[in-house]
């Protein structure tokens, strides 16, 4: 213990020479010059103020200190690295705005919950109301915000998510993030303020900062991203989903994969959480493996295991899953052309008696969606038509032809019931009231 207390003694007491001999050169350099001590004893308090002070890892710089050589080296390190370093911007501005400052009054007191609106299937008066456009391909998805209700995302085959102040006099197209490198195929408002994740065919799943136009996280990812989702109850986790069959749970604050859901599943088509949180369904395309079993499993989040893998057993891919509202069933798209039900409490059994039918998938990703209080289901269709079905009775209450093209998704207005948005394969958006 003495040799070593010997050993950096004696280096320190190096150090600490060498620095004073140092110092006292400048001195003498310095009066040479004209300069006083006090001069350069005010020069070094100068130099030491301009360092930065209550890192949480580096102890106060005070006037006059002992700086080793290590601390220096990090401070110079530190010193590089610009302090108002702010990430690029990536959006393009459209002159619109997020403000719903001028959207008209009556639909503001809806948004606000200030006027009374009945949801019901009859509700929907089918009057096309606004026909946006603003992708130059199929879009994907679209969803409305809970938060900011008034605005709309959407995600497209050209690269792009727009957002879209709907009922803005002036400008509805508020602005395009082009913050993907290919295809972007799923989009997700944040639960907790302004901000949208979204992924693609770059590999790759992003959040960014819808107000400040700005990429705020990056994850990385060895496979297309098909689907991503939220978690409903702890809002800095999202799963996803993609092209290898692998299934992320990631945590947003530590920007790492804090589980993983394998399988040796085929591509993955859509995910969806239960809404406790504590399960989640997972789609998959098992048609090269021509076995059925695994084209729908059951998950268990916290255990990281499968609960039932044998939920769907026919021959058809599903590319949408969706829980309904008060959690009893879940419903899934399937390429049969039509939606099968399935109990959500063990052993998630088939309904065999009951499934919704009369639209058109053939091989497109025509998703659906049920409104607020699951009521009713809305389905795209390859006809480009939007399908109403009553859930109780399964029956077909309305059909509406909506676009020339597939009608890809459809979302129910989270706060105004009789607002529903559709979105096309030829690149439009068509809002009905």
């Amino acid at each position: 213990m003495d040799l070593l207390q010997g050993t950096y003694a004696k280096a320190s007491d190096e150090e600490d020479e060498e620095n004073v001999a140092r110092s006292i050169t400048c001195a003498k350099r310095r009066r040479s010059e004209g300069h006083s001590f006090h001069g350069l004893r005010s020069l070094l308090m100068s130099n030491h103020s301009c360092l930065s002070v209550g890192e949480p890892d580096q102890a106060r710089l005070v006037a006059g200190r002992y700086i080793s050589k290590r601390e220096r080296a990090m401070l110079l390190a530190s010193s590089t690295k610009p302090l108002d370093f702010q990430p690029p911007v990536i959006m393009s501005s459209d002159d619109g705005s997020l403000s719903d400052t001028d959207i008209p009054v009556d639909i503001k007191l809806q948004l606000k919950g200030q006027c009374k609106t009945y949801a019901h299937k009859n509700n929907i008066s089918g009057n096309l109301v606004h026909t946006l456009k603003g992708h130059s391909k199929a879009i994907n998805s679209i969803q409305w915000s809970h938060n900011y209700a008034h605005l709309l995302a959407s995600a497209g085959m050209d690269q792009s998510v727009v957002i879209w102040n709907v009922w803005s006099k002036s400008q509805k197209k508020v602005c395009t993030f082009s913050h993907h490198k290919a295809a972007v195929k799923d989009v997700r408002w944040c639960p907790k303020g302004l901000f949208l994740l979204s992924c693609g065919y770059d590999y790759s799943s992003r959040l960014i900062d819808v107000e400040k136009g700005v990429e705020t996280h990056l994850f990385k990812e060895d496979q297309v991203v098909e689907s991503i989702r939220f978690h409903p109850t702890d809002l800095n986790l999202f799963l996803s989903g993609g092209s290898k069959g692998i299934i992320r749970l990631w945590d947003t604050r530590v920007k790492k994969v804090i589980h993983e859901y394998l399988r040796h599943l085929g591509p993955v088509l859509d995910v969806e959480f239960s809404v406790d949180g504590k399960h989640f369904i997972s789609s998959t395309d098992t048609s090269r493996s021509n076995i059925s079993e695994n084209a729908i499993i059951v998950w268990d989040v916290s255990r990281q295991i499968p609960l039932s893998n044998q939920v769907y057993t026919e021959a058809f891919t599903c590319p949408c899953i969706r829980y309904h509202p008060s959690n009893t069933c879940f419903v899934a798209q399937s390429n049969g052309n039509y939606i099968a039900i399935f109990s959500a409490k063990p052993p998630f059994r088939l309904d065999v008696y009951k499934r919704f039918e009369n639209h058109g998938v053939w091989g497109y990703p025509i998703k659906c969606n049920f409104n607020s209080d699951g009521e009713e289901l809305a389905s795209g269709s390859s006809d480009g038509s939007i399908y109403f079905y009553d859930y109780k009775s399964t029956k077909l209450s309305r059909k509406m032809k909506v676009f020339e093209e597939p009608c890809i998704d459809v979302a129910f207005h989270p706060s105004i019931p009789s607002v529903v948005a559709s979105c096309s394969w030829s690149g439009e958006i068509s809002v009905f009231d």
